[in-house]
């Protein structure tokens, strides 16, 4: 089997996608996501449940996993004499110390300080860069800004992310080598399966997690060593309904989820790349204004990472943003009987609420939809909540929030509108809470000498 079929829901056309070359056909999952969704271009059929979800979504608490889905991710890669300014001038972070093995989670902005795209720069050489997800945008700005460089938009690199608390032991059993000395945000080679691979300590579970970098066309034989080898470590192949719950909860905002970027405010970028605008399907109490998605990198909880130590795109109004903040970043506990009252309209008579699935993830004619509601307290908006998803492991429905900062303490009280406007509505209480709401074992703080080596010296 080579290809999934799928019905559009505009035309009843229907269309094949082919399944991933990047992880192997299983016969047990049912439902696939076309990965177009997610904005990476290629039209892959992805799982969006391998097992269940809820037990998908405990890996990265109890075990580990292996995923597959981000591909194929937009690969830029650097290389020159100005390859370091380049980035510097068009990102939030500091340079001034990012030595070859290390990574970042680089942030770049437009001029109003708006977020343009966010991503993971990794330091291959002194004058070699490589990122993942920040291209079109950074793509955009190499080839209109004269830069003694050359880039390349890489196309043969798969991406596996494999975490959980036996992600290393994974791993290690995986490559035959002690893998200890990768601390997080740092990078080296290694060999699985005798083929070379790239480990990098980052990535989006909040636990400890990692990343494999292999080309494409060795990449099947990398990702089933590393399955046969996470069996004993109770390993699970993770879906896309399962990753997309781990963002609120692990506390990453991610693009295309909680926000969205002003690409088509950028008339230039637009040019660039031959669109006449760029839009997304938007959903809840927010309504229909984009500009009501865009972020910047203060009020997502980003504030430690920007440094005015260079000059920057942006540099200006994020000082102004710096020394007074409007808003901040927190977690919001939905109230559980508010929400079981959402779920019991669907089984009375007249207009039911809108329906409230585990994720707020939703697609309108083959694309994502982007949904935000209007945070209020008494009667004010007072901050946006987005991402909103059922946290299995608390059993609490969670969302993000960017609020206002004089609302930002925990324990205070507000609500969330939910439903569209022009439908039923309901103000569903909910308290501020800590954020990241995963706040154990996080990947940062992990003593992995704690973890026996797998490998016998």
């Amino acid at each position: 089997m080579s290809t999934v079929d799928f019905k559009s829901l505009g035309d009843g056309v229907e269309v094949q996608f082919p399944l991933a070359i990047h992880a192997p056909f299983d016969p047990a999952v049912d439902y696939y996501l076309n990965s177009n969704v997610m904005g990476l271009g290629k039209g892959y059929a992805v799982p969006m449940e391998y097992t269940d979800w809820r037990e998908e979504v405990m890996s990265w608490k109890e075990s580990c996993y292996i995923h597959a889905g981000l591909n194929d991710a937009p690969i830029f890669r650097v290389k020159g004499p100005d390859a370091l300014n380049f980035f510097s001038g068009i990102s939030v972070n500091s340079f001034a110390k990012f030595p070859v093995g290390g990574i970042k989670h680089c942030i770049m902005c437009n001029h109003d300080g708006l977020i343009m795209t966010h991503g993971v720069l990794l330091r291959l050489d002194e004058d070699e860069f490589e990122s993942s997800f920040l291209a079109p945008y950074a793509a955009y700005k190499f080839y209109t800004g004269g830069y003694n460089a050359k880039a390349e938009l890489d196309q043969d690199q798969v991406i596996y992310q494999v975490a959980g608390p036996r992600s290393l032991e994974t791993l290690e059993a995986a490559s035959g080598e002690c893998l200890h000395d990768i601390r997080f945000a740092r990078h080296r080679m290694s060999r699985i399966a005798g083929m070379d691979v790239r480990i990098c300590r980052v990535g989006m579970a909040g636990t400890l997690a990692y990343e494999v970098h292999v080309k494409k066309n060795i990449a099947r034989e990398v990702y089933d060593a590393i399955f046969t080898a996470g069996k004993n470590f109770g390993i699970k192949k993770l879906g896309f309904y399962a990753y997309q719950l781990s963002h609120t909860e692990d506390g990453f905002p991610q693009g295309f989820m909680h926000f969205t970027y002003p690409w088509g405010e950028d008339k230039g970028m637009m040019e660039f790349l031959k669109m006449p605008g760029f839009t997304s399907p938007l959903g809840g109490s927010m309504g229909q204004d984009m500009n009501l998605r865009y972020r910047n990198p203060i009020e997502l909880g980003w504030a430690k990472t920007i440094k005015f130590d260079h000059d920057f795109i942006g540099r200006e109004a994020l000082e102004k943003e710096a020394a007074n903040p409007r808003r901040t970043m927190v977690t919001l506990e939905w109230n559980s009987e508010d929400i079981l009252d959402v779920y019991a309209s669907q089984y009375q008579s007249g207009e039911p609420y809108m329906p409230m699935t585990p994720s707020h993830f939703g697609q309108v004619h083959g694309s994502g939809m982007l949904v935000a509601d209007q945070v209020l307290k008494d009667g004010k908006m007072i901050g946006i909540s987005s991402g909103r998803n059922y946290s299995y492991y608390y059993r609490k429905m969670i969302s993000l929030c960017s609020i206002d900062t004089e609302y930002g303490a925990m324990g205070t009280e507000a609500g969330v509108l939910w439903g569209n406007p022009g439908a039923r509505q309901k103000l569903i209480r909910a308290t501020v809470a800590r954020f990241p709401y995963l706040n154990e074992n996080r990947n940062e703080n992990v003593d992995v000498s704690t973890i026996p080596c797998q490998i016998k010296k």
